[in-house]
């Protein structure tokens, strides 16, 4: 059976357990989640403890799933996550207005991608995205969907990629 060590409960980070349901507050924002069945989840003094109630294979693979979702929560709700991202190419430029991120790539027409709810974006420069929020999984997808318009190309490089990304260069055609 795997480890599956306990969470430390960290400073300005309140936790509410109710049945299957976990509340987590902090000062950033609130989160909540359903624990599988399959899962117990007790908070004993300052630490949250996962533990299979089964001796299943599927049971250990949620504990462990709802470990990091919960961990991902109190990292949110305290810090927050984001993405960078960085426009590669002549005339690529980025411009957040509100709720509204305006690009433009390139295209004939510039695209306008709106926000969801609990995800803001900055524009340090225009060339530079800092995608932020609470939710990881809500700021990895905005930051995918954002680099999907276009997506770096492997000859010149050009396109949206993230600032930790290395783009593999291919050589042009010789004659």
């Amino acid at each position: 059976m795997a480890r599956i060590t306990p969470i430390s409960i960290p400073n300005g980070v309140q936790v509410s357990i109710n049945n299957q349901h976990i509340s987590v507050k902090g000062s950033k924002g609130s989160m909540e989640h359903h624990v599988h069945p399959l899962v117990t989840v007790d908070q004993q003094d300052n630490e949250l403890v996962f533990k299979p109630k089964a001796e299943q294979m599927g049971a250990v693979a949620q504990t462990g799933t709802a470990r990091a979702v919960v961990l991902n929560m109190m990292t949110g709700v305290s810090e927050g996550f984001e993405k960078k991202l960085e426009l590669v190419g002549v005339g690529y430029r980025a411009q957040a207005q509100g709720k509204v991120l305006n690009l433009t790539l390139g295209f004939s027409h510039p695209v306008n991608y709106e926000m969801p709810e609990g995800v803001t974006a900055e524009t340090p420069s225009q060339t530079e995205i800092v995608v932020k929020g609470i939710d990881k999984q809500k700021v990895g997808q905005v930051a995918a969907e954002i680099r999907a318009f276009r997506p770096p190309e492997p000859y010149k490089g050009k396109g949206v990629k993230y600032s930790d990304e290395h783009i593999i260069r291919k050589e042009a055609k010789k004659k």
